[in-house]
């Protein structure tokens, strides 16, 4: 009865290009199949409007970034670039000068730049939004670094403040925890200009922080940061370039999803010297015979972190793990050394003194929840030992191990697994052990997760699917988004005749989700 009521959503001719069967026929199959075969092709039509137009929103997003003018052209290299560049103690790698010159290349241009930097753990990724960062002050521009904590935030403050003070660039740090008269200090220095580069958390998108002249915005570990947080930081000044940047490796498969309207360049050499980390997964059985291994490594002036999982629903449990395991650390396995505690509930200043004398040698063994999961940087760091190691994802694992090999000495990582493991538990140590490749481990990790937790889209401001699922229907989706990119080069504003039905289920449908697309 309702069946001649359904209006196409896609235009005809990808109908039949695709040989997908009418919508009306879908819908009716896929309630009441006339056959096995029927349901399979009203499935694949079902996936591949999903798919069509979750492909279109980036393409449109994509269009309007190209399209889009009025930039800052960051024209000028100056000598304080290169001044930090040769007194770097160490040569950039050739992946670091290729992402430089990419990135210069989109910051003279008049279009804001809107790039992903992809870069494994370890591959240098700080020094080059240094560089981008210390190029827009030369040109008379401030920049912005927005990290997801603070403990990573005060990680990059202390390595830019020490390598920019003495060329004369002025950085300043924005978090919640600094006391009323520090933070006006701070907003006053922002909004005169006397701050060049800010660094901060989301204190930074608060409605009380001016910038003078804002032409650069980095944000560091994006996907920890939602759609509405990445535009209000935008919203700071009038088209900013935008770098974003992921030590989280991310697969091919969801980049060209995810990342489609960004331009996207890889950090993919490690720097000369570093040694592969040596990783070997061992049974709770092994524990003491582990302990005594770290032992062994710390009386030769080797620096390990201890590492137990932090699962929200059962913080406090697993934060009574952590603590608990120090006070028995501290009177038996090693009380004869100096031994830390670095959990997600300290005060933003108790973790900086915690990690202050880690750095220093003064903290010999560090026990951590996963706040150290990421950007903590202490080169004389050697062993990482995960306990319960069987609860973390490969990527979480992966970058826990990203805390050491951070030098040129040889680092180890030994995963403690509990109890009896599951097959899932047992192949994600057994790739955690066979290879340091973060890419390698993303791509096993989505195999093995599935893409909604690695996908986030309402992250990134995209239509949730349903039905499609964008590792499995991979050959659905490189079709659905070849088809989506040539209608909006064809007809951008989709305003040809045989467009309106797409056009209607799209603004339907998906324009708040376009309204965000911009940013994301």
């Amino acid at each position: 009865m309702y069946k001649e009521q359904v209006d196409e959503t896609i235009p005809q001719n990808i109908i039949n290009r695709q040989k997908l069967i009418p919508l009306s026929s879908a819908l009716e199959n896929i309630h009441f199949p006339a056959n096995g075969e029927m349901l399979e092709k009203a499935k694949n039509r079902l996936k591949f409007d999903e798919l069509f137009f979750m492909e279109l929103l980036i393409a449109l997003r994509r269009n309007y970034n190209a399209g889009t003018s009025g930039g800052i052209r960051f024209e000028k290299v100056g000598d304080r670039v290169r001044s930090l560049v040769e007194k770097l103690p160490f040569e950039l790698t050739d992946a670091q000068k290729k992402v430089i010159h990419e990135i210069h290349d989109d910051m003279k241009s008049s279009k804001p730049m809107n790039r992903l930097l992809q870069g494994d753990v370890g591959s240098g990724k700080t020094i080059v939004a240094l560089i981008t960062m210390l190029i827009a002050v030369e040109n008379g521009y401030q920049a912005a670094l927005m990290a997801p904590t603070e403990i990573l935030a005060e990680q990059h403050f202390l390595t830019l403040h020490q390598m920019l003070d003495n060329i004369g660039v002025k950085t300043v740090l924005l978090v919640g925890a600094q006391s009323k008269n520090e933070r006006q200090t701070v907003l006053d220095d922002i909004a005169s200009q006397n701050a060049d580069i800010i660094v901060g958390t989301h204190a930074l998108i608060q409605e009380n922080v001016d910038f003078h002249n804002l032409g650069l915005v980095i944000i560091d570990e994006q996907h920890r940061f939602g759609v509405m947080q990445r535009a209000k930081l935008r919203e700071k000044s009038l088209n900013p370039d935008v770098l974003v940047m992921t030590a989280t490796p991310i697969p091919r498969t969801l980049s060209m999803t995810v990342y489609g309207d960004l331009d996207v360049s890889v950090l993919d050499e490690m720097p000369t010297g570093r040694k592969p980390i040596i990783t070997q997964w061992r049974p709770s059985q092994s524990r003491a015979k582990i302990y005594r291994f770290v032992r062994e490594q710390v009386a030769k002036g080797a620096q390990a972190y201890i590492v137990f999982p932090l699962v929200e629903e059962t913080e406090k449990s697993d934060l009574k793990a952590a603590s608990d395991s120090y006070e028995k650390m501290k009177s038996s396995y090693f009380s004869e050394y100096k031994l830390g505690l670095l959990h997600g509930r300290m005060k933003s200043e108790e973790k900086e003194s915690v990690m202050a004398a880690f750095k220093a040698g003064d903290i010999q063994i560090l026990i951590s929840t996963t706040v150290i999961e990421v950007g903590v940087d202490v080169p004389n760091a050697t062993i990482m030992v995960v306990e319960h190691a069987e609860r973390f994802g490969l990527t979480q694992l992966h970058q826990l191990r990203g805390r050491v090999g951070r030098g040129d000495l040889q680092s180890y990582c030994i995963l403690i697994g509990y109890g009896n493991l599951s097959a899932e538990a047992r192949k994600r140590l057994d790739t955690m052990a066979a290879t340091n490749d973060g890419f390698k481990l993303a791509e096993i990790d989505l195999e093995l997760r599935g893409p909604g937790e690695f996908f986030g889209t309402k992250q990134h401001g995209l239509p949730d699917l349903r039905i499609a699922d964008v590792v499995r229907d991979i050959h659905l989706l490189r079709r659905a988004r070849k088809e989506a990119f040539t209608l909006v080069e064809n007809d951008p504003r989709l305003s040809q005749e045989e467009m309106l039905g797409t056009r209607h289920y799209f603004l339907r449908n998906y324009r708040d989700k376009y309204d965000l697309a911009w940013v994301g």
